[in-house]
């Protein structure tokens, strides 16, 4: 593909928003990785613009706001002509994935899947029933849901996906049976938010000048909400007891109104609402704290701690696909309430310890999360399917069924809204 002409259009669930979600400087990680390419990048959205979407067009991006169930959109992207098509999350895939293949049927069709979200929504399962579900095998009942179908024929009648997660890989690949050959290793890559300083030799606060815990995440996001509940009850009064002079501070975009009923003074508790600048607020603190009970993916804030120095104590889930089994994690990995609360304190109070945690994060971050390693290998990817995309779709004849039957009838449900939308009230 040459370099100056490629052409890429981006398909969001939503307008990006790197300082409110992971997913958000996510999308702009893999932005970046094809502006190297020297690519033209239009973004289409059909969802209503927020006050903390990034400004596209400072990056060099032309925003396109595109209509759901509606045939305007085969011209949009007709007249762009994309050499590549990228969708974000699955449901962007089943809205406009049939309309792109009829528009530009050589344009190569990548699913982003932010994380798997069959996998999350199992998990939550799992603590709704009462089961914890760090460490918990799951079944064939827990894993195939209506959702994982959806999810699932997404991934194969796209020509690539992006899987943020090697643990997501494992249960594709020997769980579901996807051909490797459809996935692509695309972890969180720091860099993209604009706050960022992720150089090797990038200036992290010493043990004596931090005070206090953090908190972050987006609240309409259910695993921190989960979190931020299961900290405050069941967590934090054990901590407090034995640090009555610290405080949390907790941080995170949109919080609902129920979220006051959290803050409480008189624990140190205090709900701060959105940060500016995540990576300020955490390199501020001395311990961030994730007690992540379900979820999928990576984790924004725990990679936004290793960049700050920051040590974190977390679960499982938290951390999974975010080391590798020989490294030690930068902080502590609990199970449970009492093992979470007693990690915490030792850190908090001993400084050899939590140096030791602060080094360790440095390490994880180089071995695991290289930037250049991982947009080189994207890039090549997207270049070798280019190369034969035919070949490549006719190997995948799963893919060319789904497309065939599953399509047809997003298809016609679609024009069947298109056309009852024509009609007068």
């Amino acid at each position: 593909m040459g370099e100056s002409h490629l052409r890429v259009f981006f398909i969001g669930y939503v307008w990006p928003e790197p300082r409110s979600s992971a997913a958000g400087w996510r999308t702009l990680a893999l932005i970046e990785s094809l502006q190297e390419l020297g690519a033209e990048i239009h973004f289409g959205c059909a969802a209503a613009e927020s006050d903390n979407a990034v400004d596209l067009g400072e990056l060099g991006i032309t925003p396109v706001n595109i209509s759901l169930n509606c045939s305007s959109f085969e011209a949009q992207i007709q007249a762009f002509d994309p050499h590549i098509v990228i969708f974000d999350r699955f449901v962007c895939e089943e809205q406009f994935a049939w309309r792109v293949a009829k528009a530009c049927p050589n344009a190569l069709r990548v699913l982003d899947t932010q994380d798997l979200h069959c996998l999350r929504d199992a998990r939550h399962r799992l603590v709704k029933q009462g089961r914890d579900a760090n460490g918990v095998s799951y079944s064939d009942l827990d894993l195939n849901s209506e959702l994982a179908l959806r999810e699932l024929a997404a991934i194969w009648r796209c020509d690539l996906s992006l899987i943020i997660s090697e643990y997501e890989i494992e249960v594709l690949t020997a769980h579901f049976g996807v051909s490797p050959a459809l996935l692509q290793y695309f972890p969180l890559l720091l860099g993209a938010n604009a706050t960022a300083d992720t150089t090797e030799d990038h200036a992290v606060s010493p043990f004596t000048e931090r005070k206090h815990c953090v908190v972050i995440g987006n609240f309409r996001h259910p695993p921190n909400w989960d979190a931020l509940n299961y900290l405050r009850s069941e967590i934090w009064p054990q901590i407090r007891k034995q640090l009555p002079g610290v405080e949390c501070h907790i941080y995170g975009a949109y919080p609902p109104p129920k979220a006051q009923q959290l803050h409480n003074e008189k624990l140190g508790f205090l709900l701060k609402g959105w940060a500016k600048d995540s990576l300020t607020v955490i390199s501020q603190a001395r311990l961030m704290l994730a007690p992540l009970r379900f979820g999928a993916g990576q984790k924004g804030k725990l990679l936004e701690a290793m960049a700050c120095g920051t040590p974190s104590i977390t679960t499982p889930i938290g951390a999974e696909s975010m080391f590798k089994a020989e490294m030690d994690w930068p902080g502590a990995i609990a199970t449970d309430p009492q093992l979470f609360a007693e990690a915490a304190i030792n850190l908090y109070q001993d400084e050899s310890l939590w140096q030791q945690a602060q080094t360790q994060a440095a390490r994880v971050l180089n071995s695991c999360f290289d930037r250049q390693q991982h947009s080189r290998a994207f890039q090549q990817a997207l270049s070798t399917l280019q190369a034969d995309l035919n070949r490549h779709r006719q190997a995948n004849f799963i893919g060319q069924m789904l497309s065939h039957h599953s399509l047809q009838a997003q298809r016609y449900m679609s024009q069947w809204i298109e056309a009852k939308n024509r009609l007068p009230q």
